[in-house]
């Protein structure tokens, strides 16, 4: 029954008071999966839970809460206990817990923390914020490179169970990050070599004031478990390790999705954002569309009199413009996220543009043939085929397409290489602005081809 029971089961066991059942069960379950647990349970019964739990796996538990549950938790334990709780923490998750809390909270918890776990706690947050000096622990273990690999082994055993991670030991000399050593090789090496004959002085590390991004990019160039942090002089200051990266990666994405969709980025999750600030953030993006909409307006007026005359083309001209918005939304969607990947730079715009151009040539073609066989077919089957019109119509869709999709295609690639050439977020600009480009600019192509080549028959 150890590690089945559900939530409803613990609330029974917490009505019941038989808290060595839950000490019992909770001990035979991972971290995760009481973060799971916890967020099931009612709030006064969450509180008990913890209590019963061992200091480590406690903070460890709370560290995989959604902040929601660790916000109630704090406020429902006494000071001694969150006290405890937060100086149990790792501390880069201790203080991701505190860039999300009010500053008036935050100075309350520091005070509770011990005077080492409080000055490693404002050393982190003292640094800039969204830089990977607030992802990083100081809870690595460093070796010399003097030292046997023995000594190295002995050190670890004595220290290691501290450190955030044991993928790697860190070569230090005076505070100087001089190499990082995996673990297989110190394990592999003969007990009495020397730490500095299996050094390679060949190592990756980050920058504690680099931007936060950056970590992603570098994480995925490097595909490591955990890279050094260091300053501008290379003194080795922690290390920050994948699950932390993971988290920033996930912001990351989440956030331009957000923006490419035409919303401002929420500062919360979805159901816990207010929904005055939801709807704020929407309005903004929607007005300008709305204002971006009378352009449209306008030149669907500057062809009124082509309208009047040939009614018929106003039939095809949704079909007409949603293409071109589709191709546009298509290649904004690919380059955004190859600027984001790194794929692609502003210096490879010539190249992008030149694919783009011959990819919008041929995906209009397609549609071009797929649209004059429509008004072909469509009209021979309905009885209004016209030898002297039906043609021509479908000529003009055919061509209009060609010209629209390619139209599409360009302002979808260059948009967003143009906004962030400007130093805006490519991915809050793109699917908007490429809907309403697409829209103005595919009026124009269509009618302007319609006028050319109607003029004397319907027009």
């Amino acid at each position: 029954m150890v590690g089945t029971l559900l939530a409803p089961e613990i609330e029974q066991l917490v009505a019941a008071r038989d808290f060595a059942t839950i000490r019992e069960v909770c001990i035979e379950w991972d971290a995760v999966e009481l973060a799971d647990l916890v967020a099931g349970l009612r709030e006064e019964s969450r509180v008990v839970v913890f209590r019963l739990l061992p200091k480590h796996v406690a903070a460890e538990t709370f560290s995989y809460c959604d902040f929601d549950t660790q916000q109630e938790l704090l406020h429902d334990m006494a000071r001694e206990e969150v006290g405890a709780l937060l100086n149990e923490m790792s501390p880069d998750d201790r203080t991701q817990l505190f860039e999300d809390l009010p500053g008036n909270v935050v100075s309350e918890l520091i005070n509770s923390l011990s005077v080492e776990e409080r000055a490693v706690a404002l050393a982190l947050l003292n640094w800039p914020e969204d830089s990977v000096g607030r992802l990083m622990t100081p809870d690595y273990v460093i070796v010399k490179k003097h030292w046997s690999v023995q000594q190295a082994l002995d050190h670890i055993r004595n220290y290691g169970k501290d450190s955030e991670t044991l993928n790697y030991v860190y070569v230090t000399e005076h505070g100087t990050l001089l190499d990082d050593i995996h673990i297989r090789e110190v394990l592999l090496a003969p007990a009495d070599r020397k730490i500095a004959e299996i050094m390679d002085h060949r190592f990756e590390s980050l920058l504690a004031t680099d931007d936060q991004e950056s970590a992603v990019t570098e994480f995925k160039r490097t595909d490591r478990f955990a890279l050094p942090v260091v300053d501008i002089d290379n003194k080795l200051l922690g290390i920050v390790t994948l699950d932390d990266v993971l988290d920033i990666a996930e912001e990351q994405a989440t956030e331009e999705m957000q923006k490419f969709g035409a919303v401002q980025a929420l500062d919360d999750t979805y159901i816990d954002v207010p929904l005055g600030e939801l709807i704020r953030k929407r309005a903004t993006w929607l007005v300008v569309l709305f204002v971006g909409g009378f352009l449209t307006a306008t030149a669907m007026s500057a062809f009124e009199s082509t309208i009047d005359s040939a009614v018929i083309l106003a039939l095809f001209l949704p079909l007409i413009i949603s293409s071109g918005g589709n191709s546009g939304s298509q290649a904004a969607t690919l380059i955004v996220r190859a600027l984001a990947l790194g794929e692609v730079t502003l210096s490879d715009w010539w190249q992008i543009m030149r694919r783009e151009l011959a990819a919008g040539f041929v995906l209009g073609v397609i549609l071009g043939v797929l649209g004059f066989a429509r008004i072909m077919i469509g009209q021979s089957m309905d009885g209004t085929y016209n030898p002297s019109t039906t043609p021509l119509i479908a000529t003009v869709i055919a061509i209009s397409l060609v010209g629209i999709v390619m139209a599409g295609t360009l302002a979808g690639s260059m948009l967003p290489l143009l906004m962030k050439r400007l130093g805006f977020d490519p991915a809050a600009s793109s699917a908007p602005f490429v809907a309403t480009f697409s829209d103005v600019t595919g009026i124009i192509i269509y009618f302007t081809i319609a006028t050319l080549l109607l003029r004397g028959v319907l027009l």
